[in-house]
């Protein structure tokens, strides 16, 4: 059976931030043999397109209402320029619910800071973009003591990731799901990482 990964989708959507994620979960090329791809839902407040920062138009499959969620499943949380705003607190509601139920949430760039804001990285390891930035922005952010200064960090079912770590977070989300084996995961990260042929080889063997 194959794993469902939602990605919230929003206005000033960051692609680049979930570009490689995205097109290993779709594609499956170097899942485990015989493991399926993942189907990936594409989640928002209303079935209305949005327009991602590079331009792109997507019309969501699911409102945040409509997801029903699993122990297997994941949500994905990218960046953008708008996650201060209450417009994502629906979205962040149901991450804690997610959080809570032990269903893998995913968080980059200003997803953390969404996170923060919604009191969820109070008590737990996690990252951001920076610490100081992270204090100034949200004021009920408590969780300085948590904080680790890593391109990405996972903590249980939860991963967060600064936004100029897309790879970084990609691998971390990869390894959660557990849907390459890990000498392929090893050899996926360091071809996109050193650009060495060898890795190339490792992965296509």
């Amino acid at each position: 059976m194959n794993s469902k990964v939602y990605l919230y989708v929003l206005d000033t959507m960051a692609d680049w931030e979930i570009g490689y994620l995205t097109a290993e979960l779709n594609s499956g090329r170097c899942y485990k043999e015989g493991q399926a791809p993942s189907t990936i839902v594409t989640v928002a407040n209303e079935k209305t397109l949005i327009t991602t920062m590079g331009g792109l138009r997507i019309m969501p499959d699911l409102t945040v209402d409509e997801c029903s969620m699993t122990s297997g499943d994941a949500l994905i949380l990218p960046g953008g320029e708008t996650w201060t705003e209450a417009i994502h607190k629906p979205i962040l509601g149901l991450a804690e619910r997610c959080i809570q139920e032990n269903v893998l949430v995913a968080a980059i760039c200003g997803a953390t800071i969404g996170l923060a804001q919604a009191g969820l990285l109070n008590s737990r390891p996690h990252t951001s973009n920076d610490l100081e930035y992270l204090r100034m922005i949200c004021p009920s952010y408590t969780g300085e003591e948590f904080f680790q200064k890593q391109p990405a960090v996972t903590d249980g079912k939860l991963i967060t990731a600064s936004g100029i770590a897309p790879l970084e977070f990609s691998m971390h989300v990869l390894k959660a799901l557990d849907v390459l084996a890990p000498h392929k995961l090893d050899a996926w990260y360091g071809l996109y990482k050193t650009q060495e042929a060898k890795y190339f080889y490792e992965l296509m063997g």
